[in-house]
């Protein structure tokens, strides 16, 4: 006769791995109630404990990826800034022409904002560059009237690593424009 074992829940380490993986898999910030989901999990606050001591050790190897906690309590796996730009090449994502790129810097330091008022200001191709950002979920749109009013996403936010306190945004993407201005001679200078 075979001998069966009993089934015993996967150990804390084996949710760690879980939770990890969903993290990796995802791409994404995710929420406790999505982590306890997948990890099979009730208590969220267990699973920010596990969650936060997976933060610790990402942070504590040398390796390029980091987890973070943002600050409205979800969690992301993601490339360390200083190697992106070695790596970029080899992304999957489609990225932004120049074009819908700048429309979307103004639309994120002046929203809410109408979309008349960005068509004045970026030219008529920015009714294109709108619908692709949209395409992307980086731009919502309310009607207003016969304009639309455009506001960035949460996944703008998740994306460029951003506050989703608009006000908090606009801040952090000033000093973000600010790092690239160019220097006084016109150029900006180069990393040595």
């Amino acid at each position: 006769m075979e001998q069966t074992n009993p089934v015993t829940p996967p150990s804390t380490t084996n949710k760690a791995k879980i939770i990890e993986g969903a993290l990796y898999v995802a791409g994404k910030p995710l929420d406790l109630h999505t982590l306890a989901s997948v990890a099979k999990m009730r208590s969220e606050e267990k699973v920010k404990q596990i969650t936060r001591s997976i933060v610790g050790r990402y942070g504590q190897s040398e390796t390029s990826l980091q987890v973070l906690e943002l600050q409205d309590g979800r969690f992301v796996m993601q490339l360390k800034p200083e190697y992106a730009n070695s790596v970029k090449k080899l992304a999957t994502r489609k990225l932004l022409t120049p074009g819908p790129l700048k429309t979307l810097s103004f639309i994120a330091l002046k929203q809410p904002v109408t979309q008349s008022y960005v068509v004045r200001v970026r030219g008529k191709l920015t009714y294109q560059h709108v619908k692709q950002l949209e395409d992307f979920e980086l731009v919502s749109e309310a009607k207003l009237g016969r304009t639309k009013v455009l506001r960035t996403t949460r996944t703008f936010a998740d994306y460029f690593n951003l506050s989703q306190d608009t006000r908090l945004m606009k801040k952090q993407l000033e000093r973000l424009f600010k790092e690239f201005e160019p220097d006084k001679d016109g150029e900006k200078e180069e990393d040595t």
